[in-house]
């Protein structure tokens, strides 16, 4: 059994979970968070699995470039054209809570997060 045959963020890419999907091509996929922290709140993970950041090489670099161009325009559709935050938490001190690589979007009016921005 390998370590992604119990990785949630696997199953929803597999279609075994159901999730609310924003974009989705051959390489990645975008879903709202399940337990938003802002108005738009959403998560773009690649579709094959990596641990995290940290596990990634050469191999991650051009579907991580992808994603991170696609960021942009998956935000303005949202609504965000104010302005959004990326975060990609990794590791346990760094509060990853899914083993899977995923970038989370948040936007919307700042006064309605419920996380407070530096």
């Amino acid at each position: 059994m390998n370590s992604h045959d119990n990785c949630i963020f696997c199953k929803i890419v597999a279609g075994q979970i159901p999730s609310r999907k924003v974009y989705e091509d051959d390489d990645m996929m975008a879903f709202h968070d399940i337990h938003p922290k802002a108005p738009v709140h959403f998560l773009l993970i690649p579709k094959s699995h990596v641990d995290s950041l940290a596990e990634c090489g050469p191999a991650e670099g051009e579907v991580l470039a992808r994603m991170m161009l696609k960021v942009p325009e998956l935000a303005r559709a949202a609504g965000c054209g104010n302005g959004f935050r990326t975060v990609i938490n990794t590791g346990p001190d760094g509060g990853q809570e899914v083993y899977h690589l995923h970038v989370h979007v948040l936007g919307g009016p700042r006064n309605q997060w419920k996380v407070s921005l530096p």
